[in-house]
């Protein structure tokens, strides 16, 4: 039996089975495909994790289990996310488990000048925050040992994000990049490593359970200054940005379904975004990776294309 399960082989579950592996600990991995980090203290299986009966199964004798599941689409999160929270709580019911969630800042909604530390209240109104209040709310009154570690968006090798997605191809290409949003708005980002490492940390430690928690995070810096350090970090000429009017995902979202739902969350790249993670920085005596060493994990990543027309 494994001493941890982990849900999801995304670059958090991931990363969380190997930063287990590197401490001496086993640890099975479970998606639908069987995918997963190859290491001889990790187990892989395929199997669906919101099927509670097979998932209780799977996690007999496990300390913890960790929560590092996320459906790609935005519109699937509705149908998908329930079933797998009803999952993975009555897992850890049944196995005294603690549950380790991956979260995210959506719960908050926008907030003045766009500060939110562990105690802004989680009160966001677009369908997507509501949801993850609910689903937050549940796992706390389910009365199992639990906790939240929320991050900002994701950089970071194999990282998934709205910022991988938009600029890596570019970046690979030298081509332009289209951004839905202000770019020269502060916004932090976390590091994956530094997600999973706090998801490991915070699973050992009583201190956290029952509460949510920040992920360490370097401090804010505007898009346009994250790519030219992508750029750099390429050793390629920084890309041309444009950037595009609030009005064009919303008017796309008339007829488009995920554009509907990006625009839903646009107010995150329209403002500053500040996420604060001091208080999990005293708590746990975690820090922040660099910024750039983030940077060049992913870019190491991309295969790079001959640049024409980079700027």
């Amino acid at each position: 039996m494994a001493q941890h399960v982990i849900i999801g082989a995304g670059s958090i579950g991931s990363n969380v089975a190997r930063l287990l592996a590197e401490r001496g600990e086993t640890s099975l991995v479970v998606t639908r495909s069987g995918s997963g980090p190859k290491h001889d203290l990790i187990e892989r299986v395929a199997a669906d994790a919101s099927d509670p009966v097979r998932l209780t199964e799977l996690s007999r004798g496990a300390k913890a289990i960790y929560h590092c599941a996320n459906p790609p689409s935005y519109t699937s999160w509705p149908r998908l996310l329930p079933p797998l929270q009803n999952s993975v709580i009555a897992a850890a019911k049944a196995n005294d488990a603690v549950l380790a969630i991956t979260g995210s800042l959506y719960a908050y909604g926008p907030q003045p000048g766009g500060h939110m530390n562990e105690h802004t209240p989680m009160s966001a109104t677009t369908r997507k925050g509501v949801l993850r209040r609910e689903l937050w709310e549940q796992t706390l009154a389910s009365g199992v040992r639990t906790f939240e570690a929320r991050g900002a968006d994701y950089i970071g090798k194999d990282s998934l994000s709205i910022y991988s997605q938009l600029f890596e191809t570019p970046l690979k290409k030298g081509a332009t990049a289209y951004f839905p949003g202000d770019l020269d708005a502060p916004h932090t980002f976390t590091y994956n490593v530094d997600m999973a490492t706090t998801l490991v940390t915070l699973a050992a430690d009583e201190r956290a359970w029952g509460r949510a928690w920040h992920v360490p995070s370097a401090p804010a810096i505007t898009v346009r200054e994250l790519v030219k350090r992508y750029a750099r970090a390429a050793g390629r000429p920084v890309i041309k940005l444009v950037a595009l009017p609030r009005f064009v995902m919303r008017t796309a979202g008339v007829a488009v379904p995920i554009a509907r739902e990006m625009a839903e969350m646009d107010y995150q790249w329209y403002a500053p975004f500040h996420m604060d993670s001091s208080e999990t920085q005293r708590t746990f005596g975690l820090r922040a990776t660099d910024i750039d060493v983030a940077i060049r994990e992913q870019v190491s990543g991309i295969r790079l294309e001959p640049a024409h027309g980079a700027r």
